[in-house]
């Protein structure tokens, strides 16, 4: 399970920005258009509960001080108009898909051994049939601080994990059903959207989305963390605990971390929710570290972008090339002094059949798609 969470340590430089990208220089902390007007689907003029993202260019990646060699250079992209979930897929929504389907997801079958095989280094001698049980990875937390060198600390495979059940047996969704639905893996989220007739969307499709009008801004709301003090995300607080600690100062009760409902906190200039932190959201493409030095050594603008077609992960090790789909938006771990990708150019590879309790998903549709789709509910 090594690959279940990438250890994204706060690299602040203190040079000056470098305002580089396919030969001019961007506009660093401004905007880069006024948002849209709001279309948002009812379900007769559009998909429902789905906004309209006209599309255009932008700068996708980062040249700012804090982002990491994965989200450079920021280099120009277009894409095409496209529709995309206001909020991510919540716990009700995917009972539904699985009540219509009966759906079983990764994390609810007996584990294949080819499936981890691929992520573990060569030789790994293969485990007992009795040991390769279902379940997924749960953030278990500390009762102390530690090195955040070794993920293993605080991350744990329990036996029983699953959409359903969250941080394992003991766990449930009763009272959570406006939560996003997280322990779903690359493959499952691809089932419910063939169900629900929509797609992930692209990598670059939810950059775009996600920064809501903002060009190179840090965060999805602008460049500052907490406007005037406010809270724009569900990530975790330094200031009330270190992370990984989940124990209580001068107490031994441990603090419950997790999903908050969707939509609790305001919404990007494009509408959308939950853009950063909440829940780690699964996009289409392959994960390649240096995917985006590869886009930009074209030096021309890149038309919808569609990802690398194999993976690439250095970090990995004698598994750099062990297949990683992209997660994007950060997740409410992400915390200034461990991990900060809540901000819009942050991303990371994801093992595809891995679930975990703070990785969901939200899809996009085709207009085209949607057309269809009215036209033949006529």
């Amino acid at each position: 399970m090594k690959s279940a969470y990438k250890h994204w340590q706060y690299k602040a430089g203190a040079a000056a920005l470098a305002l580089v990208t396919t030969g001019a220089a961007i506009g660093a902390w401004q905007h880069f258009r006024d948002p849209a007007p709001l279309t948002v689907g009812d379900g007769l003029t559009g998909p429902k509960d789905m906004v309209w993202i006209a599309g255009g260019e932008f700068a996708m990646g980062s040249e700012h001080p804090h982002a990491l060699p994965n989200e450079r250079p920021a280099h120009e992209v277009k894409v095409h108009g496209y529709w995309i979930d206001r909020y991510d897929v919540t716990n009700a929504e995917f009972a539904r898909f699985v009540a219509a389907t009966g759906y079983v997801t990764t994390a609810e079958r007996k584990p294949r051994w080819e499936d981890l095989a691929v992520q573990l280094p060569p030789g790994t001698p293969r485990p007992t049939d009795d040991t390769l049980v279902p379940g997924a990875l749960v953030f278990t937390g500390t009762d102390a601080p530690v090195a955040l060198t070794d993920y293993s600390r605080w991350w744990k495979f329990v036996p029983g994990a699953n959409w359903r059940h969250p941080t394992g047996p003991g766990s449930n969704i009763v009272g959570k059903e406006t939560h996003p639905v997280v322990q779903v893996s690359y493959e499952d989220a691809l089932a419910y959207a063939r169900w629900d007739h929509k797609r992930l969307p692209t990598e670059a499709e939810w950059e775009y989305a996600a920064r809501g009008g903002l060009e190179q801004a840090d965060f999805a709301w602008g460049n500052e963390f907490s406007p005037r003090g406010k809270k724009m995300a569900n990530t975790w607080d330094d200031t009330a605990r270190p992370f990984p600690v989940t124990v209580e100062r001068n107490s031994h009760e441990k603090v419950q971390v997790g999903t908050t409902p969707v939509g609790r906190f305001a919404p990007n200039g494009y509408g959308l929710y939950d853009m950063a932190g909440n829940v780690w959201q699964w996009v289409a493409d392959w994960y390649r570290a240096d995917a985006f030095r590869i886009e930009s050594a074209s030096a021309r603008v890149v038309s919808n972008p569609q990802g690398p077609a194999s993976s690439f992960d250095p970090e990995n090790g004698p598994t750099a090339y062990a297949p990683e789909r992209v997660t994007r938006g950060g997740s409410f771990l992400c915390s200034e002094t461990y991990c900060i990708s809540y901000r819009t150019s942050a991303r990371r590879g994801t093992d595809p059949m891995n679930g975990m309790s703070h990785l969901g998903f939200r899809l996009a549709m085709d207009e085209s798609d949607w057309e269809r789709q009215r036209a033949s509910s006529r």
